[in-house]
């Protein structure tokens, strides 16, 4: 696959073209020459606006030109004009900056030079040039290793060291408040998530994923599987590219077979499916030149946006039924009926046949070990994928769930994913479903800046009084999946996990020894049942050498032990309140 083969912008004159396309695709512009090239489009066609949309954490604006042909410059003009609203996401990881230079080429294009101006008919853009601003200037020759240009590029985290892209539902960075108040406010209609890909090398130049599984509405999945798949697939390959779904391999070796990339939650393309709308990832490959990689995401994005104009009608049909699907679960509660926390793949694969290059190995001076090298000559090999979805973890969704006042981190979280929710006037005495979280572990290294815990989950049923103020959450709303994800402790991305709970394992308050033998023995010799349950457990080699241990016993099992230990605050209610 060659560049050359590859779509051109044609008729560009030199002060309109990027920095990319003047220094032939060895050059990116950094943060100022990128926000001072939106400004230009912004004074120069009265289709673009340049705006900010928030504040990263060093104190930059965060870019943002919204594209529209009848000047539908805020979301509510957006909506009343009836089209299509694309949010198009760049450097998330901005050393992967291929969305940067092809966004712009396509929005001069369309407003500029006109070669692209039918892409506004039916669709107004929000681009996003630079979404990890300050990683952007971090910039370095040396940032991405595996990487074929541009000369230098940005870092994948924030100088933070926060990386964006799993930072969608804990929402810790400045940056993913600012694009949930966006996506919140604009309530795009379709998204792309711009990056670049490395690992194995092979032919294609382009991968990309959507969700596909339970993990979405099967309208939105329906739509993207007919119209991305079936129809801009094929016209994206007729400008010179080649393209394929995310390749995961299971080994070192491209024979070792392929599994589908499930994004949950916290991935950009993840959030978007909980959201009810389509989430394109794109992945150009990291070992292709630099202009191969822009154009071929110049090429993908041209050719999405020419299907939504076609298709608008079918787009809006696909969005409107998975919230209205979303809103009316809410309205009843089905025992029976289970969504999906945790999905994993199946052991049933199919026969794929993979573009791949020609490689083998070699004995290496270096690593004493076998090292892999890269031919350029094409091949083409059947190996196993795997790509059939099921469900791990899943859960009946309540009514309503209740967060009593004093967490306020977690409230701050729903109230940033525009989850609407009431606030107690006065206590509620309610029977709730919740959970008894035990035997906590938390991760021994820092993981996006915090220590995901993990633990066992025990459901439980029983009364509470809610306080005043607790937020009261109903789920007959469209962002119920986003609360159904942040509140269930089985989500890989809950509340619970990312640590915002961590208070509940911790026990206040302690006994003393001395003290507690003498309450054991009288336990002891009041109940029989009690000593037959501490022999059995003195079959238990570690645990009768323990004095300690064996004080827990009782300590647990008496009037002082802390019942609310390891109690999830959270409830679930399955009945009407009202």
């Amino acid at each position: 696959m060659t560049a050359g083969a590859q779509s051109e912008s044609s008729n560009v004159p030199q002060d309109w073209q990027t920095l990319a396309e003047r220094t032939d695709y060895h050059k990116s512009w950094n943060y100022a020459d990128t926000v001072a090239f939106a400004q230009k489009l912004d004074r120069a066609s009265d289709k673009i606006v340049y705006t900010t949309f928030g504040k990263s954490g060093e104190g930059r604006d965060l870019p943002l030109l919204i594209v529209a042909d009848g000047r539908e410059f805020t979301p509510e003009k957006a909506k009343k004009s009836g089209r299509a609203i694309v949010l198009i996401q760049a450097g998330i990881h901005s050393g992967e900056i291929d969305g940067k230079d092809a966004g712009f080429a396509l929005v001069r294009d369309i407003a500029i030079t006109k070669t692209r101006a039918d892409l506004l008919k039916n669709c107004i853009l929000l681009f996003v040039p630079i979404y990890n601003v300050d990683g952007h200037e971090m910039a370095s020759p040396y940032n991405r290793i595996n990487q074929n240009g541009p000369d230098e590029m940005g870092w994948r985290a924030t100088s933070a060291g926060l990386n964006l892209n799993r930072d969608y539902m804990k929402a810790d960075a400045p940056e993913t408040r600012a694009f949930l108040r966006l996506w919140n406010e604009w309530k795009p209609d379709f998204f792309f998530d711009l990056h670049v890909t490395d690992g194995a090398d092979f032919q294609y130049n382009v991968t990309y994923e959507y969700a596909h599984f339970g993990e979405v509405s099967p309208f939105i999945k329906n739509w993207m599987d007919a119209h991305f798949d079936g129809r801009i697939v094929p016209e994206v390959e007729k400008e010179g590219n080649l393209l394929t779904h995310y390749l995961e391999f299971g080994g070192r070796e491209v024979t070792s077979g392929i599994y589908t990339f499930i994004a949950t939650p916290r991935f950009a393309t993840g959030y978007a499916a909980l959201r009810n709308r389509p989430g394109l990832l794109i992945e150009t490959h990291s070992l292709k030149p630099y202009k191969s990689r822009v154009r071929a995401t110049y090429d993908t994005v041209w050719k999405t946006l020419e299907e939504i104009n076609r298709e608008k009608a079918s787009l809006f049909e696909a969005n409107k039924n998975a919230d209205a699907e979303t809103v009316a679960r809410g309205g009843a509660y089905d025992a029976n009926r289970q969504f999906p926390l945790q999905i994993g793949l199946s052991d049933k694969s199919a026969p794929f046949k993979l573009k791949a290059v020609k490689y083998h190995f070699e004995d290496s001076t270096v690593s004493g070990g076998k090292k892999l090298v890269y031919e350029t000559e094409p091949q083409e090999i059947t190996v196993k994928k795997f790509d059939e979805g099921k469900t791990l973890v899943g859960v009946a969704p309540p009514l309503y769930y209740i967060v009593p006042p004093q967490w306020r981190e977690a409230i701050e979280r729903l109230e940033a994913h525009g989850i609407r929710f009431e606030r107690l006037a006065k206590p509620l005495t309610v029977e709730v479903e919740s959970y008894r979280l035990t035997e906590p572990k938390w991760a021994a290294n820092a993981y996006e800046n915090r220590l995901p815990v993990s633990f066992k989950t025990n459901p439980i049923t029983e009364t509470r009084t809610y306080p005043a103020n607790s937020a009261l959450i109903p789920l007959n709303q469209e962002t119920a999946n986003v609360a159904i994800h942040l509140l269930e402790p089985g989500s890989p991305d809950s509340l619970v996990y990312w640590g915002f709970f961590n208070s509940i394992f911790e026990m206040k308050e302690y006994f003393s020894d001395y003290v507690m033998e003498k309450i054991a023995a009288d336990m002891l010799a009041r109940d029989e049942k009690l000593r037959r349950e501490f022999e059995e457990k003195l079959k238990d080699e570690k645990f009768a050498k323990s004095p300690r241990a064996r004080l827990q016993f009782f300590y647990e099992r008496s009037p002082y032990a802390d019942k609310r230990l390891g109690v999830y605050p959270v409830g679930r209610i399955i009945g009407k309140i009202r």
